[in-house]
């Protein structure tokens, strides 16, 4: 995925899903989102997990995180899509979900009416490690719902290369 050239050393990033306005892989992230329906993140959680578990650039991975929600955000959602979907993901890999390895520590606004620099001036201090040591050399697979400009990825991917020796991909349902 060249959106991250330059940006991140990665092993590899992929997406299940192509995001088009008003399409069907719209439809479906808003449900996930907005609507309440977690089982949609479950369902192709598990899809993209057992299409990783195939691929020999992901199969090998020791570790998925998914990007964290503010404890705020998540509360009033009820739920983080990107947990949920990476929950899916390890039920078909063998890899073990990491739901405190990074945390939001601050509360910011919604992306989506932004531009790719005020994204990333949105969230560039936002993450923190929690017992990082535990990862230390592993492969980590990062996890969200749906890639736009990446700079929410690439905020959490920065902090987590700071952990001596991991290699890092990165995995969402979508790709706009």
């Amino acid at each position: 995925m060249d959106i991250f050239n330059g940006r991140l050393p990665l092993v590899s990033a992929t997406s299940l899903l192509f995001f088009s306005k008003g399409g069907g892989t719209q439809q479906l992230i808003h449900k996930l989102k907005y609507k309440g329906k977690k089982e949609i993140g479950g369902y192709l959680g598990k899809l993209l997990g057992s299409e990783l578990n195939n691929s020999i650039l992901f199969n090998l991975a020791d570790a998925i995180v998914p990007v964290p929600l503010h404890p705020q955000k998540e509360h009033k959602r009820g739920y983080n899509q990107s947990l949920i979907i990476s929950d899916g993901m390890a039920s078909r890999m063998h890899a073990h979900v990491f739901r405190d390895l990074l945390y939001r520590k601050t509360y910011t606004s919604s992306q989506t009416k932004k531009s790719r620099y005020e994204r990333w001036e949105n969230v560039k201090d936002t993450f923190e490690i929690k017992k990082g040591k535990r990862l230390e050399g592993k492969h980590i697979i990062l996890v969200d719902d749906v890639i736009t400009t990446g700079a929410t990825l690439e905020a959490c991917g920065s902090k987590l290369l700071e952990i001596p020796g991991i290699r890092l991909s990165i995995a969402s349902l979508a790709y706009v």
